[in-house]
């Protein structure tokens, strides 16, 4: 469906894509890994037609559409709910010159309707921006009152409505809180056309994608599987070539003393030449660029703290008169492990500013070493 052939492109004297080829089957669900800055997002740019190559060439099925999350977010004055339906551009355009035809025009038209579903499509959006954390009343408010966080879950709304055969995504839970990353994980899961998605979140390149496009040096390679299976594939890839380069440089080492101790002897000077050919033959394995992220450490405290570490009773948090967060009870203690989960807007960065003292208590009472 998609195929990418000898794909070169370079930003400056830096080569980003070297000769770089791959194919996507139709309905492939594909996740697209690389190190940071490797050229993932130009790679997207190159496939929707925004950057020119140095050579090679993208090929896609005729009138196949292409879909991407827009880099700005609505901000206007519409709904959400008119935002996501106005993204069906057919549908709005259909809708809109049925208001005037008449006679078999009309006709076409709803048939057309029917066809794309147009009818069930207010259903369909509503649903999508649900899962995305939008209840019945913050889809009627207009896009204006959002924050861009919140913005940017419409603009990705309006993409995966639009149902495009090719669905490009980049980072697509960066604004998502755990409720609507999960929706995404099964609504991804079951999308019945090709997603190659760029993220660093590997629950989501596990749980719905099987295959793995890797982007490493210029050159893409495609893997079966999830993430996890890639892991294991690559680093087998990587043992083996290992072994490959050691096995040809003691080679190449083993011909060059013969060819330098030999070419001199007029008996052994047909066997040297032949040596030298078998030199000039032997193409150069390049190692595998480790991608292994370097360690770094927090230190701890000169000397242990004393449990407990905050003590939170009765407390209540807010900003001017507007309570947050009230009847606060918990203590934290040096070896604690906790996870904040909460839906966007429900206090979780303001429960963070209380603990580490940007915010007072309203009332309560909070205590510490």
């Amino acid at each position: 469906m998609l195929h990418v052939n000898d794909l070169t492109y370079r930003i400056g004297d830096r080569l980003i894509l070297d000769h770089a080829s791959f194919n996507l089957p139709d309905g492939a669900k594909v996740g697209l890994v690389g190190r940071n800055g490797a050229g993932k997002t130009t790679l997207f740019k190159i496939i929707q037609g925004d950057l020119a190559t140095e050579s090679g060439a993208v090929t896609l099925p005729r009138g196949m559409k292409i879909g991407a999350v827009a880099q700005e977010a609505p901000g206007g004055p519409e709904t959400l709910i008119e935002v996501v339906l106005a993204a069906d551009k057919e549908r709005a355009a259909l809708l809109a010159e049925a208001e005037t035809a008449d006679g078999l025009r009309r006709a076409e038209i709803e048939t057309r309707l029917t066809d794309i579903g147009a009818h069930s499509a207010p259903a369909r959006a509503a649903a999508i921006l649900h899962g995305l954390g939008f209840d019945a009343e913050a889809q009627n408010r207009p896009c204006s009152s959002f924050s861009g966080g919140w913005r940017m879950r419409v603009a990705l709304a309006s993409v995966l409505f639009t149902e495009p055969d090719l669905l490009l995504l980049d980072e697509p839970t960066n604004y998502l809180d755990l409720e609507g990353t999960l929706w995404l994980y099964d609504y991804l899961a079951r999308y019945p056309h090709t997603i190659l998605i760029i993220s660093h979140d590997r629950e989501l390149l596990d749980t719905c994608v099987n295959h793995i496009l890797h982007l490493d040096q210029g050159k893409l390679t495609i893997y079966r599987g999830g993430y996890t299976s890639f892991a294991k594939q690559f680093a087998e890839k990587r043992e083996l070539t290992a072994k490959m380069r050691v096995k040809q440089e003691a080679e190449r080492k083993h011909l060059q003393a013969f060819v330098d101790r030999f070419k001199a002897k007029a008996s052994k000077a047909r066997q040297a030449q032949s040596r030298v050919k078998r030199l000039a033959k032997l193409e150069p394995i390049a190692a595998i660029v480790e991608d292994d992220v370097l360690p770094f450490n927090l230190p701890g405290p000169e000397r242990p703290v004393a449990p407990p570490l905050i003590t939170v009773e009765g407390a209540a948090v807010g900003y001017g008169e507007r309570t947050i967060l009230d009847r606060l009870n918990l203590t934290l203690s040096p070896d604690d492990r906790i996870a904040l989960l909460g839906s966007n807007g429900n206090g979780k960065s303001t429960f963070c500013k209380l603990i580490g003292g940007r915010l007072d208590p309203m009332r309560g009472e909070m205590r510490r070493p």
